[in-house]
């Protein structure tokens, strides 16, 4: 069973940057994609980054140019660094690893971080 596990959310005042770190057991995490993904209260789940195993990034209109994704194949492990942080960043971050075969996908989340941001 993959089971991503978040670190690194917490509290930061606006204009900081906080580092997210994800790490996920299992054989089928280094030919998965691994990502991110924020929910705010009320909203919906939206895409932030995603990482291929060949180091292909895709990243969400939220945040674009602001963060930057990165994963060590040998940990299997995701990192996300965010700059320039602002309220409307608030939320909670969650993990995601991406597995797909012909005809079959499956999607492991970790439990999220919270990441808050003051002004």
């Amino acid at each position: 069973q993959v089971q991503p596990v978040e670190s690194g959310g917490g509290l930061v005042q606006a204009g900081g940057s906080l580092r997210l770190s994800c790490t996920a057991s299992g054989s089928i995490v280094s030919s998965s994609t691994m990502g991110w993904y924020r929910q705010a209260p009320g909203k919906q789940r939206l895409l932030v980054a995603t990482v291929t195993p060949g180091g292909t990034t895709n990243y969400g209109d939220s945040m674009k140019g602001r963060v930057t994704i990165s994963r060590d194949n040998g940990k299997n492990t995701v990192s996300l660094q965010m700059n320039s942080l602002n309220p409307e960043d608030t939320a909670v971050y969650y993990c995601n690893v991406n597995w797909q075969l012909i005809g079959t996908r499956r999607d492991y989340w970790g439990q999220g971080t919270q990441v808050t941001v003051s002004s």
